[in-house]
């Protein structure tokens, strides 16, 4: 049995809502008591001084793309582990879009096993559909039964709104979670910005904003005709916010997210056609942005994940409307999420319930929590350390971030699943 104590932390506790100074008492891996900064450590505990920095429960990214199967050049389990670990993400929640896509027991077996030496936690959804065609559903009970966090067919909705009933009446008899992509289809392909001025200027295709709208309204009226759990991944207009609070009046299991980036960035950001600003959906506008903020504040959007979508060079390297959308996250997700605590948009806990302590809760995950016998997955980090971000010294295989050469507050110092270092020069 190990023991170590992290002393005179400021201890950020997403449960309670409270950022105050203490210190953190770990045992076996496990989160054994609180005490106060300078507390005296157990004989035979080992000691992490903490200086005064955060000490909060490691990030639960929900919806992370790596590259195995099929497009390991983008990205491996191996440095999308060592990314996470970097950026304090303990647990990864992985998204099911890979080449074949994880559509069957085998596949899902073979990423499990796969991901099994990385460093940090990995779970694995699946798709809802065969091949994410979105014309057969996947054997949803006997994946579940194999450990899929949730099943989702990722940014190909499903047409077929029987076909997604039905889905969605098997996941409901099964406890099964699905996450959706509220997009009209047909309205928002081949978009890559959002319709207004802006795009009009610059000559790029747009879509609406009602295309989200429909989609959300579409999929919540099969969530209330199924009775099933159901997640949307990202919602990112004002507009949208509304019809969500009427289906949790109505009592549905539904809940939401945001990506760090639709938090941080809005559709100005594009300049002059910089294609690591694609994204799907594409960035919304500055009012949208800060109502978005203001709902993650008040717990009308759940999550705020990275969204992680290595691309290679080849990919980017395009023009903007034919370049392949999204981001780079693990490593950034965190010194992002400090923009919003440094504008005064958002507290730590309140940061950290969306990032740390609501997916985890969602998905049946233990961590997230500072609380006595949670486990002993934790971020060390200074939120007020400034550096200029070099895309080329992230640890993902990708680098296709916004952020690159951006002033950034936030460095990580350490990380720990359960309770062991995975981050940082031991102590």
């Amino acid at each position: 049995m190990t023991t170590t104590l992290f002393a005179n932390a400021r201890l950020v506790d997403p449960e309670a809502g409270t950022d105050a100074p203490g210190s953190l008492l770990v045992r076996d891996g496990l989160i054994a008591g609180r005490g106060a900064p300078a507390e005296a450590p157990p004989e035979g505990a080992g000691i992490v001084e903490c200086d005064g920095r955060v000490l909060a429960p490691g990030l639960v990214d929900w919806g992370v793309k790596i590259g195995e199967p099929g497009e390991r050049h983008k990205e491996s389990f191996r440095s999308a582990g060592l990314a996470a670990a970097a950026g304090g993400v303990t647990t990864i929640i992985a998204r099911p879009d890979t080449s074949p896509p994880i559509d069957t027991p085998e596949s899902l077996e073979f990423v499990t096993r796969r991901a099994a030496d990385a460093p940090v936690n990995i779970r694995h959804m699946a798709a809802l559909t065969k091949g994410r065609e979105g014309r057969e559903m996947v054997e949803i009970g006997f994946l579940s039964d194999l450990g899929a966090a949730a099943f989702t067919d990722g940014v190909r909705v499903v047409r077929d709104a029987k076909l997604l009933s039905r889905c969605m009446t098997y996941a409901r008899g099964t406890g099964a979670l699905i996450m959706g992509h509220p997009q009209q289809p047909d309205l928002s392909a081949g978009a890559a910005a959002t319709s207004g001025k802006f795009a009009s200027l610059y000559g790029i295709p747009a879509v609406s904003p009602v295309a989200e709208i429909m989609g959300l309204d579409r999929d919540l009226a099969l969530v209330a005709m199924t009775g099933c759990r159901w997640h949307a991944d990202q919602i990112t207009l004002a507009a949208a916010l509304p019809p969500l609070r009427r289906a949790r009046e109505a009592g549905l299991d539904v809940t939401a997210g945001i990506s760090i980036h639709h938090l941080t960035l809005n559709e100005f950001d594009v300049g002059d056609y910089r294609t690591f600003f694609r994204f799907t959906p594409p960035l919304r506008s500055e009012d949208d942005r800060q109502a978005m903020v203001q709902a993650v504040a008040e717990g009308a959007i759940d999550v705020i994940a990275s969204f992680h979508t290595p691309q290679d060079e080849e990919s980017k390297r395009l023009p903007f409307e034919a370049a392949a959308p999204g981001a780079v996250g693990l490593q950034t997700l965190l010194p992002a999420a400090m923009r919003l605590y440094h504008q005064g948009g958002l507290s730590l806990p309140q940061l950290w319930r969306a990032m740390s302590l609501n997916p985890a809760r969602r998905l049946g995950l233990a961590g997230g929590r500072l609380a006595q016998g949670a486990p002993a997955d934790l971020v060390l980090f200074d939120p007020d350390a400034p550096f200029v971000l070099d895309r080329f010294r992230l640890l993902s295989k990708s680098k296709n971030t916004p952020f690159d050469g951006a002033r950034m507050e936030g460095r990580v110092s350490g990380t720990w699943v359960g309770g062991r270092r995975v981050f940082g020069e031991s102590p």
